[in-house]
């Protein structure tokens, strides 16, 4: 229930869970800056109408906010999140694995492994062989 007494649609729901695992994977990585947080409230306000316009696509929001925040930090900072398996060579970041699906993870290509689970970045030491 919100403070209103009503209850809380499925849409609110899964912003509010994609904005949550976003914000601690930042947390984890030590980003979540002011400036970075406006950008996950940027993809959140953006992914919104997306979600409205496509309902389908409400259990592909927590991925999808996690690109869209990856993506623009990309434009202002640089790579993130950098990936905490591979010990050698250039640094690189970790991937959104699904793209477009349920239950993102953060992926190492180059290790060809499963890292964290969106969300799940401060538990992330090695990873599990991708799949």
């Amino acid at each position: 229930m919100n403070p209103t007494g009503n209850p809380v649609s499925p849409l609110e729901q899964a912003l509010h869970a994609a904005r949550a695992l976003v914000l601690a994977d930042l947390i984890a990585r030590e980003v979540a800056e002011a400036d970075v947080v406006s950008l996950v409230e940027e993809s959140v306000t953006q992914r919104r109408w997306w979600v409205e316009q496509w309902p389908e696509g409400l259990a592909y929001l927590a991925g999808l906010v996690a690109q869209d925040v990856q993506d623009a930090l990309l434009d202002r900072y640089g790579r993130w999140p950098l990936c905490p398996v591979c010990g050698s060579g250039d640094p690189h970041a970790l991937d959104v694995e699904p793209e477009l699906g349920p239950d993102p993870h953060w992926v190492c290509h180059k290790a060809g492994v499963k890292v964290a689970a969106v969300g799940a970045l401060g538990t992330a030491a090695g990873g599990a062989p991708s799949s």
